[in-house]
């Protein structure tokens, strides 16, 4: 695949440009996002969805300055989708074709459903999850795929759209009460068509919509985490407000914690998302900062591994190792380090109790250990703090995120920074648990620096943990006086610590 591959997805509202650079087999990053509000399918939709002359100058001048923008970026290979807009217009695949002629760029109209199987390559590969049903808003439909043990079962998509309603309705000159009834009446009819099989307790919210309203629950809960890739909120907790957005007023939408850019459309849009949401049975709702356009990528990404990352590959995790790696010859030895971190843990699994609940998150922040080091050797675990807080975006939760960071942040004496406990407390384990995992980890880290491949093994007894090693652990031993411990117990090393005799010595 293609070094850097620029994405165009043209919705009915929106069209937007995305590059991403491929950094190792499974490993990507996003380099570059443009977004222009171009309201393709503006005026259509009380025209017999034919394209209006307005709308088709701002998509001609949008794509113009896009490929501007890949030029720049020496993407090797570009891919534009369309979607409801263009595939409803009776003069879409002139559009096209005129965009074809006069800029070179070939645009491919796909359908509903795999506008909605694009949208689930994304969530299934980059989100944390097995089973759900994702929900994607656009200007002229929603599309909808139902997920099951990590496999697309089945995609639909309906004609409902933010664009599509807000001409038909909002637009009109009704009573709010008669707008609200009205729309509603017609999103359920259309609803009626989707399959009885299509029901989850979990939505993954997609889209416009889904990202503004969790953006605006985040804000209105004091969610101590600014990342909304993978957020969760239960639909019992939001109910009222979700139902509220609708009924209100324009003039009103103001108290609801919405970006003002979206007042245009988020009662339209939901109106559409609660509907959908109680129609298919859903409980929890996961936002998704990912869709068509990363499922289009991943689609070529993983065209020989039926797309899906290997169960043992994080993209993240390996984009930041691809990027940030200065010790390439001490990582090569990564397999040692998580061996003792797996046989620590487990040796002191009598005083914590957690069976072993934290062995992923703490094998992923000793994998990524030395990547604070790209930057400067000073501070370096500071550095690897904030890299992973913002480049650990697929394939996590929140939680997970915030503890393999946390982790990492972790140097020296004291097993607990605590600001940063008292900022992300919400996410993490209990106090005490944190500290053992910090113990773990930073006793990891010294012996792996100090052992050379050392064969260490531990045993805990009498409030003593012994380390034995067959090599010197001579400046492991040093650090170790020093480091706090969660509870009090002794610490013994019996290491192969032989001195030369005074007679070598010449003494």
């Amino acid at each position: 695949m293609a070094k850097r591959t620029a994405i165009i997805d043209i919705g009915s509202n929106s069209a937007r440009l995305v590059i991403f650079e491929k950094t190792s087999r499974y490993g990507f990053h996003l380099i570059c996002e443009q977004k222009s509000k171009v309201r393709i399918g503006e005026g259509a939709y009380e025209k017999n969805s034919y394209l209006q002359p307005p709308a088709i100058r701002r998509a001609f001048l949008t794509l113009k300055s896009f490929l501007h923008t890949i030029d720049k970026y020496q993407a090797h290979k570009t891919l534009c989708v369309a979607t409801s807009a263009l595939r409803d217009a009776p003069n879409g695949k002139l559009f096209t074709s005129w965009i074809k002629k006069e800029l070179g760029l070939s645009i491919k109209i796909i359908d509903g459903k795999q506008e909605a199987i694009y949208g689930a390559i994304a969530a299934k590969n980059l989100l944390p999850l097995k089973e759900g049903i994702t929900i994607d808003i656009g200007g002229g439909s929603s599309d909808i795929a139902l997920i099951k043990k990590g496999k697309i079962v089945d995609s639909y998509s309906l004609n409902i759209g933010t664009v599509r309603i807000k001409e038909l309705f909002f637009d009109k000159a009704l009573t709010s009460m008669n707008i609200h009834e009205k729309a509603r009446a017609y999103v359920q009819t259309e609803l009626h068509r989707l399959p009885s099989h299509f029901k989850a307790k979990l939505a993954i919210g997609i889209g416009g919509t889904a990202r503004t309203l969790s953006k605006a629950i985040m804000k209105r809960s004091n969610y101590p985490l600014d990342q909304l890739h993978a957020f969760i909120y239960t639909l019992k907790e939001h109910r009222k407000y979700l139902e509220a957005i609708p009924l209100s007023s324009a003039k009103n939408l103001k108290k609801f914690n919405l970006k003002k850019n979206r007042y245009d459309t988020i009662r339209e849009g939901t109106l559409i998302f609660n509907e959908i949401l109680e129609y298919v049975g859903a409980k929890e709702v996961i936002s998704s900062s990912v869709g068509v356009r990363e499922g289009v990528y991943l689609e070529q990404l993983l065209r020989d591994d039926k797309h899906a990352f290997p169960q043992t590959i994080n993209p993240s995790v390996n984009s930041i190792l691809d990027r940030f790696k200065p010790l390439i010859n001490i990582e090569k030895k990564r397999k040692h380090k998580l061996k003792i971190a797996s046989s620590l843990y487990r040796v002191l699994q009598f005083q914590i109790k957690d069976n072993m609940s934290y062995e992923q998150e703490l094998l992923y922040a000793l994998k990524l250990t030395n990547i604070g080091k790209t930057l400067t050797i000073y501070k370096a675990h500071q550095h690897a703090f904030y890299i992973a807080m913002q480049e650990l975006n697929y394939g996590f939760h929140h939680k997970e995120i915030v503890l393999i960071s946390l982790l990492l942040r972790m140097h020296g004496k004291e097993l607990l920074n605590k600001d940063l406990y008292e900022k992300y407390h919400a996410l993490l384990p209990q106090k005490q648990e944190l500290k053992w995992l910090s113990f773990v980890y930073t006793l990891t880290v010294f012996l792996h620096e100090a052992s050379n491949s050392a064969t260490i093994q531990f045993s805990f007894e009498n409030q003593t943990l012994t380390i034995r090693s067959n090599k010197t652990l001579y400046l492991a031993k040093e650090k170790i006086k020093s480091l706090e411990k969660p509870m009090a117990f002794a610490i013994i090393v019996k290491d192969e610590s032989k001195l030369p005799t005074h007679k070598a010595l010449g003494i």
